[in-house]
């Protein structure tokens, strides 16, 4: 079985709890310490085995680490790991998954070496809120109802508002609707593709 590690805890002594993507569901379980463990980390891809407990949750066995070389810029393993934690946030008390939220990390984890993180996370967060339906593409503000036009604010979920309604960082409505119809942040300047960050890092 493969999956990503979005969360770990520590219990008694080094013990852990483990929480861990897999393409249908988020499997917590529980890993021993011990000296010949290799390590597990937030935001790891591993290849795992779970041994059933009927008393006590699974003991995670058999661990493989299968890395990306990107794992080594810690820029980027910052950015990957606040992104798992969001995940977690999102999905831990859904019982069963379909398998966009895996591929999805999937995906990014496959591009991170070559394009920039933060474009890529927020292409992802866009087809994520599209895919749950959650995707407001008719420019209408959340706060009065009316019609947008010209300048927006978004908030949390990318929700859409004046910015008269809902002060925040201002955009382009015409560049928010390409983003939203291509998944693509090819036309934000950098400054703008930071201040969505903030908005993704928010929670979906």
């Amino acid at each position: 079985m493969q999956g990503y590690i979005l969360r770990t805890q520590k219990v008694k002594d080094e013990d852990l709890l483990v929480y861990i993507l897999t393409p249908s569901n988020v499997v917590k379980s529980y890993r021993f310490y011990g000296a010949r463990h290799p390590s597990v980390m937030n935001g790891y891809k591993i290849d795992f085995e779970l041994i059933e407990n009927i008393n006590f949750l699974p003991q995670l066995r058999s661990v493989l680490h299968l890395g990306y070389r990107w794992l080594q810029d810690r820029d980027k393993l910052i950015i990957w790991q606040q992104f798992m934690r969001l995940i977690y946030d999102h999905l831990k008390d859904v019982d069963s998954l379909d398998e966009i939220y895996f591929n999805e990390l999937d995906l990014c984890a496959k591009r991170f070496e070559l394009s920039n993180a933060k474009r890529l996370l927020i292409e992802s967060y866009v087809r994520i809120l599209e895919y749950e339906g959650r995707l407001h593409q008719e420019f209408e503000c959340f706060v009065c109802d009316e019609p947008i036009v010209g300048k927006m604010c978004l908030t949390r979920g990318f929700l859409p508002s004046h910015p008269h309604c809902f002060a925040r960082s201002e955009f382009d409505m015409k560049k928010i609707e390409k983003l939203f119809d291509t998944k693509s942040t090819i036309e934000l300047n950098d400054e703008e593709v930071n201040s969505l960050y903030k908005i993704v890092l928010e929670g979906l």
